[in-house]
């Protein structure tokens, strides 16, 4: 005997809670399916926790020349191509330099802004109805800049946020030592204002999570490749038993090509891996803000389990063996920055983010299959932007009026 609910959601990740929770906040019985059997645990955990409601700029793939031959040399510690895995990430990595195009890029931006624009509202919404609000800092973050040079250019590269209503303070390193009076060695720095940050990225998603459940929803174990259509829908394996529902929602960020790849549909989904570590903080040391360096290619970020380091971007297969250079690498910078003591994890964490070239997520329906869905490819905001696309979709699933344009999401665009 099928278990039986309107919609399946395919991953419980901060896009597919996001989904899960919209839905049912439109009268829909959602079941979410994710093979932890737990929501929180795959790539929405491993992040720098951002909320990033200033990124009006997209990350995109680099176009001067010198920071191009610093990667392909390996001297870039923001950004590493593992050799090896060319022949399959080459293709993708061209289409991403095409796309990054000054034109291009600022036509993706704009149709990004309206999902930058509403996320933190959506998060915090969420966060009260959770009861998870104390998880949420809205501290802004820093980016901090080693030489004037650097520091400068930022600044003038940071004025454009204001045609936004966006708000960011230049410091120079007085100002800075001011409010990060344990990080040492830059020259001043960029605060951004207007986003928040999470000191439990996973914990968020488990809160949200919670939501659902006790809202009425249901999370099983189960796994989506077992995904299969039938006359009245569409079919998925669970632990609890055969799932029937009308819709399905692939929301399994850097695994959803194993769903949408078999059915015959040919997205051009890359990934970019990450690494992070936890560190214990040395003689009470405190970081009051999520920190980048600029300069040296990494981020550090308070976290409820010290302090995170996290690394930039390697372009490598997903399920190739993980290798932590970058983290590394920039392992000895991070410590002279910041008064870092012993490694909190046995090993360091990799994920994967779920990268289309044009840096949009999918977010709609499958054109060729009636009641399949699509939401994922969030790129470097999946954290960010889940429960606003969550929303966005099931505007488009109930019939309800988008609260903006979809199409620069279809799955088709490619």
């Amino acid at each position: 005997m099928s278990i039986r609910a309107d919609i399946v959601v395919l991953g419980a990740g901060m896009v597919g809670v996001g989904a899960a929770l919209a839905l049912q906040a439109r009268g829909r019985d959602v079941v979410l399916v994710d093979r932890r059997g737990a929501a929180g645990c795959e790539t929405s955990y491993g992040n720098a926790g951002l909320i990033e409601r200033a990124s009006v700029d997209l990350y995109t793939f680099p176009r001067d020349f010198a920071t191009i031959a610093r990667t392909i040399l390996g001297l870039n510690a923001a950004a590493r191509v593992a050799w090896p895995e060319l022949p399959w990430t080459a293709p993708w990595i061209a289409r991403y330099f095409a796309e990054s195009a000054p034109r291009r890029a600022a036509a993706h931006a704009r149709a990004a802004l309206p999902l930058i624009e509403r996320c933190l509202g959506e998060h915090l919404d969420l966060a009260d109805a959770a009861g998870a609000r104390s998880l949420i800092r809205q501290t802004g973050w820093i980016k901090a800049f080693r030489s004037e040079r650097t520091l400068a250019a930022a600044g003038r590269e940071a004025r454009h946020i204001r045609e936004f209503g966006l708000t960011f303070d230049a410091l120079d390193a007085r100002a800075f030592a001011a409010i990060e009076p344990d990080v040492k060695g830059f020259s001043g720095a960029i605060v951004y204002r207007d986003p928040a940050s999470c000191v439990d990225p996973g914990g968020l998603v488990a809160a949200y999570a919670g939501l659902f459940a006790k809202r009425g929803g249901r999370l099983f174990s189960g796994d989506a490749r077992t995904l299969d259509s039938t006359p009245q829908g569409w079919n998925v394996r669970t632990d609890q038993g055969p799932l029937a529902v009308r819709e399905a929602v692939v929301a399994l960020g850097p695994w959803s090509d194993e769903i949408f790849r078999p059915l015959g549909y040919d997205i051009p989904l890359g990934i970019k891996r990450g690494y992070h570590m936890h560190y214990a903080p040395v003689d009470g040391a405190k970081l009051a803000h999520p920190l980048l360096d600029a300069d040296g290619g990494f981020l550090l970020a308070p976290m409820a389990r010290g302090v995170r380091l996290t690394t930039g971007a390697e372009f490598a297969r997903r399920d190739s063996a993980p290798s932590p250079v970058q983290l590394e690498r920039v392992e000895p910078l991070a410590r002279q920055t910041f008064p870092l003591g012993a490694r909190l994890d046995a090993q360091p964490w990799m994920g994967s983010r779920p990268c289309l070239p044009d840096l949009l997520p999918v977010i709609g329906p499958a054109p060729r299959h009636d009641g399949l869905w699509f939401d994922f490819g969030h790129q470097h905001h999946g954290f960010t932007l889940g429960p606003i696309t969550g929303r966005l979709l099931a505007d488009m699933m109930t019939g309800e009026a988008p609260f903006t344009d979809p199409a620069p999401y279809r799955a088709d665009r490619f």
